[in-house]
């Protein structure tokens, strides 16, 4: 698997702006005290899906972001595949995240920052689906400042 990282490539206007958004969501998040991962869903064009972590507030460890934006979109259309759907997220999926992306066969998925903690890529890359094109590093030092001033506060 191919990991690209389009960190100084300001020709990314697009996956650009869906970072904004998710990073709006992060945001979120860290107000409700949450760790600031946001994530949306995008098909053609159209925002399908989002969320951010309720994992406190859920008191459930599987309330990730991404699993947020999964159900959402997986609402909106009807379906549980998200084929011709982009995943924008501040913050490398984790294995589970990525496992799901797997099941729903996003056709892409775009993140800010790495996580070399929990990120999949230390685990499995293996992980995510065969089909699925996955773009590191948009927003990367927006995205990884957000998560470090939260654990900052925390420590």
């Amino acid at each position: 698997m191919r990991i690209y990282n389009f960190e100084n490539d300001r020709s990314l206007s697009t996956d650009e702006l869906y970072m904004k958004e998710a990073l709006r969501l992060a945001q979120r998040a860290f107000e409700e005290d949450e760790v600031p991962i946001g994530a949306i869903i995008v098909s053609q064009g159209k925002i399908i899906g989002k969320g951010y972590n309720l994992t406190e507030r859920l008191n459930d460890v599987t309330a990730h972001a991404e699993m947020q934006a999964f159900t959402a979109a997986s609402n909106f259309i009807g379906g549980k595949y998200l084929k011709d759907c982009t995943l924008y997220v501040t913050i490398e999926p984790c294995v589970m995240c990525a496992g799901a992306s797997y099941w729903t066969q996003i056709s892409r998925i775009v993140y800010g920052a790495k996580d070399e903690k929990r990120g999949f890529a230390k685990f499995n890359e293996q992980i995510i689906h065969p089909k699925t094109e996955i773009f590191g590093g948009v927003m990367e030092g927006d995205c990884a400042a957000l998560i470090k001033s939260f654990f900052r506060n925390k420590r």
